[in-house]
């Protein structure tokens, strides 16, 4: 028998199948789909099985695999064709596919074992007469007498080798049960009655073709609960369902209500678990233990089948694209593939939907409903724009209206939630005596002070420093940190409100497993009056005691130097708005801005998203971006920034020549030129329909694929172009 692997290598070089003779003893074994261990040049490597050929091939010296380390198939068929479809549409290695499907326990990668976990039970063994016990054997056999499996760390107080004793006579026989790291408590089944609005949108999926729909609902307006009426109805098919949540807003909150309604039916697959912990919900998956998979951008992968439908809720969020490694995948394009393979439909949910996908509903691609009321039957809440510019009606970071509202707030005991789209203390910090700006010596940005640990750190290489009083190029002791964090705004709303309870929810304070979690439960019991934050308080938050919404600074996202700022502003402060009086109580929003006529900033204040859309989309068929063009974004990275330039040159040079209908700009550098100690310059291509792009920026990969001076990444439609 001879097999084709895949092995675990992610190079251009060798992005192909390599055969290999099986050992008899391990014919019987081996299936497509699942990993071996092979021999590779001077290396062992694992690797996945592609194809199986049921004959030697005599006329070729191979090698034989060394042993196989699945039992069960770890790629099925769908996934293995999903990764060849992934291949040709992100121009990434194979191999590169297969690894993004998978735990990191299940990846091809020799040496990376992550273990079982076994729960170790003892019970009597009724074929062996019992006889000759001592006082301490006799307790330890009447325990497990009365109870009939005992679990071993439920023998308390008893001696060790006298229960080895009894193992090694054969009384006692030791059973091992696997213990999943993710545990279930059971909950009660909480189902709440549907709105007229609501059932609408259910009967229209459930009754409708296997299409994909586009769910335009304001914020408050119930969307999950219709999430989890459709997944009901299939459920009750006995098929299953995969509901994608940004990770951002993948908050215990939204996991919880589908326990209430799901129970243990549900399996979790986020960044917040362990590699373990993941590894045991993807088991309880391909187990058909869990029918209804919840979770981020690569929870797209689970291996269930038979898939009733899938869900993908804040459809607009960047997170579904796979931006920083390859391959560079968008999690909705793969819902749709996964949907055409299992016939089902595809609903994509939204308070602020992507241009692209409401032009997709236009045209009739997609196909729209629309959820236009709160579920409680409440008004939007009032939003407020406070133009910061007028410094005389504020104090600090803050605007007069919003103190006094924070104010009236907490005398009512109603809670309060602030966002500000940054962490750490203060953006940077500067020497007013020389004008010395603390740089990250490997990228060209400046280091955020984290006041806490009283260092600046680069969030993008990780580089940190201490801060010291003296300025290290003139001497003098005049260092001021200039900008604004969450840290520096917890510390002045302490001074202003001395006796209120404030909690900071950002990357810094929820890094510890379970955190985040932790906090949302002590909000939710009003423990804290005000929920500070990033955009981890924006999304998928539900309080009913929340009565204000205020947004420190609404132009940082604004003045992020990409076509999507204004759509994201518009979205990031719609969101947070929404989460202001979701139940009985009114609710009122305040954005403070120093642009306070900008559209995308000014609209939100009618929760007038239409009247964005078409303000955006004319800015974007003038620019020619999407959704009137697709983009692809090429990354020329190295050490060497001259040549890097120069084949930077040559490359634009070969676009023109060979794609002379498309329009290619560049090259240019990044917004962050260099990162880590290595140059980047990007070549944008603006594109309609060209079949001839992929072929040609295969051959500049290709051609390039053995420098070891020159990286190239071509990433397809980015989620940003910096």
């Amino acid at each position: 028998m001879v097999v084709g692997v895949l092995v675990e290598l992610s190079n251009k070089n060798i992005d192909r199948v390599f055969e290999y003779n099986v050992p008899d003893d391990l014919a019987s074994l081996m299936k497509v789909g699942i990993r071996v261990l092979v021999p590779f040049g001077k290396m062992e490597l694992e690797g996945f099985v592609l194809d199986i050929k049921n004959h030697k091939d005599t006329d070729k010296d191979l090698k034989s695999i060394i042993s196989i380390v699945d039992s069960e198939v770890v790629l099925n068929e769908e996934l293995l064709e999903l990764g060849k479809l992934m291949q040709k549409s992100t121009l990434s290695t194979l191999i590169s596919c297969y690894q993004a499907m998978l735990p990191k326990a299940l990846k091809a990668k020799n040496g990376s074992n992550i273990n079982i976990k076994y729960d170790i039970f003892y019970k009597i063994n009724t074929n062996i007469t019992i006889d000759k016990l001592n006082d301490s054997q006799k307790k330890i056999i009447d325990l497990v007498k009365e109870k009939g499996l005992v679990l071993r760390k439920d023998l308390i107080d008893i001696s060790i080798s006298s229960l080895n004793t009894l193992i090694k006579k054969g009384y006692l026989i030791e059973e091992k049960k696997e213990h999943y790291r993710v545990l279930y408590k059971e909950k009660d089944i909480i189902k709440k009655k549907l709105t007229d609005d609501q059932l609408n949108v259910v009967n229209k999926v459930i009754n409708g073709s296997n299409d994909t729909y586009l769910l335009y609902g304001v914020t408050g307006s119930g969307k999950t609960e219709v999430y989890m009426e459709i997944i009901d109805y299939y459920l009750n098919l006995g098929k299953t369902s995969i509901v994608l949540v940004p990770e951002i807003s993948l908050t215990p909150q939204m996991v919880n209500r589908f326990r209430e309604r799901f129970g243990d039916k549900i399996a979790a697959l986020h960044s917040a678990l362990s590699d373990g912990e993941k590894y045991d919900e993807w088991r309880r998956i391909y187990r058909k233990e869990a029918s209804i998979v919840i979770g981020a951008r690569s929870a797209i992968f689970a291996p269930l089948i038979d898939i009733g439908v899938i869900i993908i809720d804040e459809e607009h969020s960047d997170s579904y694209k796979q931006s920083d490694s390859n391959p560079r995948y968008n999690a909705k394009d793969i819902a749709i593939l996964r949907s055409k393979y299992h016939n089902c439909p595809v609903v994509l949910g939204s308070a602020t939907p992507s241009l692209e996908a409401i032009a997709r509903a236009q045209k009739g691609v997609f196909k729209l409903l629309e959820l236009p009321k709160r579920v409680n039957g409440k008004s939007l809440p009032k939003v407020s724009i406070i133009d910061m510019n007028e410094r005389k009606k504020s104090k600090g970071y803050f605007s007069l209206e919003l103190l006094n509202s924070i104010k009236d707030r907490l005398e009512k005991q109603e809670q309060i939630i602030l966002l500000l789209n940054r962490r750490g203390y203060s953006n940077f910090v500067t020497c007013k005596n020389c004008g010395f700006t603390f740089k990250c010596p490997k990228c060209d940005i400046t280091l955020t002070y984290h006041k806490s640990s009283n260092t600046l750190r680069c969030h993008y290489c990780g580089y940190g420093e201490k801060v010291f009083k003296k300025c290290p190029e003139c001497g003098e002791e005049a260092l001021s940190n200039l900008g604004v964090g969450t840290q520096r705004i917890e510390e002045e709303l302490k001074n202003i409100y001395p006796s209120s309870r404030i909690l900071r929810m950002d990357y810094d304070t929820t890094s510890r497993k379970g955190m985040h979690e932790e906090m949302i439960d002590k909000f939710k019991n009003h423990e804290y009056d005000i929920l500070l934050g990033t955009q981890m308080v924006a999304k998928g938050l539900d309080f009913s005691l929340v009565t204000l919404v205020g947004v420190i600074n609404a132009d940082t996202s604004l003045n992020i130097p990409d076509f999507r700022s204004s759509e994201n502003t518009f979205s990031l402060l719609s969101q947070v708005a929404g989460r202001s009086g979701r139940s009985e109580k009114n609710g009122e929003v305040f954005i403070q801005t120093f642009n306070p006529d900008h559209y995308a900033i000014n609209l939100v204040k009618t929760h007038n998203y239409i009247g964005f859309y078409e303000k955006e989309m004319s800015i974007r068929r003038m620019l020619k971006y999407p959704p009137y063009y697709y983009l692809c974004n090429i990354r020329i990275s190295g050490k060497d920034a001259s040549y890097i330039y120069e084949e930077s040159l040559k490359i634009k040079r070969s676009l023109d020549r060979n794609i002379p209908n498309d329009i290619v700009l560049g090259p240019s550098n990044s917004s962050i030129f260099r990162i880590n100690d290595i140059f980047r310059y990007n070549i944008i291509i603006k594109y309609k329909n060209d079949k001839n792009l992929y072929e040609v920026l295969d051959k500049i990969i290709e051609h390039y694929k053995t420098n070891s001076k020159i990286k190239i990444d071509v990433d397809f439609n980015p989620s940003q172009v910096l």
